[in-house]
């Protein structure tokens, strides 16, 4: 009895030991929501940690949930005591709204509660520009009449002109005030629609400095099949494609006496 109680209690104590003397790293925030402005192009997160335990920590991967975020530590070893943390960069392009994105930080801690750790980036993006309708059709044989797009500018965002230019010829466009403050009114107009075209409508604002353009669509469509017409006839190509024969059947021989034409 007495051997069995000294053995457990030796037990506990490894237990206490080991529990006292694991690394653990403690973070203080693994959540940042960030607002950048108009024209940022980048949201940069700072999650710090320190490692509270009596062991140093090592990292062993860093990784984004997509390609526009990448992470970084500042070293690969943190000793008990040091304090550090993970940059993870979000870059904006021209994405607009709420964009959340994660970074999976892996640890050697042997205990799987802490080894990983999931850290959320929140940013919140100001939309410059609210189009209406973000395209604009004519059926083929329209009158080309100018279509409008109304273009909504945040209050915030300082805008008193936009530049919109054709990547086509073979529309036009023009750009007035509104109806409201902050609103512009895009007036689109093809040359002719006798004939199918496309174009990219790149809206451009004069403020604030360095924010992106908006690309939006203007199309005619092409004529529409009449009434009782045949289908387009494709053309038909040999085929390119080499097949292997298929492997040749043995009949057995039962078979294929009662199948020889003699009998």
């Amino acid at each position: 009895m007495n051997m069995t109680l000294s053995k457990l209690i030796g037990i506990f104590v490894l237990i206490a030991l080991a529990e006292g003397a694991r690394a653990e790293l403690k973070w203080e925030q693994t959540s940042v929501e960030l607002h950048p402005t108009f024209s940022d192009k980048q949201a940069v997160a700072h999650f710090k940690y320190e490692n509270v335990g009596k062991t140093p920590v090592h990292f062993e991967s860093v990784h984004a949930s997509c390609g526009c975020t990448t992470a970084q530590t500042q070293k690969d070893e943190v000793l008990p005591g040091e304090k550090g943390e993970i940059t993870a960069t979000f870059n904006i392009g021209g994405r607009t709204g709420t964009q959340v994105k994660t970074v999976s930080v892996e640890t050697d801690d042997p205990d799987p509660a802490h080894a990983t750790t999931q850290l959320t980036l929140k940013t919140v993006i100001p939309q410059l520009l609210e189009l209406q309708p973000m395209f604009v059709i004519w059926r083929s044989g329209e009158e080309p009449k100018p279509k409008v797009i109304t273009a909504k500018a945040n209050k915030d965002a300082g805008i008193t002109k936009l530049n919109v230019v054709s990547s086509a010829p073979d529309f036009t466009t023009k750009v007035d005030p509104g109806s409201s403050p902050n609103e512009f009114r895009i007036s689109v107009q093809p040359k002719d629609t006798g004939k199918p075209t496309y174009t990219t409508l790149t809206i451009k604002p004069n403020s604030p400095a360095g924010a992106p353009a908006v690309n939006i669509a203007a199309r005619v469509m092409p004529p529409a099949p009449s009434p009782g017409s045949a289908p387009p006839v494709r053309a038909q190509f040999p085929a390119t494609i080499q097949h292997e024969a298929a492997p040749a059947t043995t009949m057995p021989p039962a078979a294929a006496a009662s199948a020889s034409p003699n009998q």
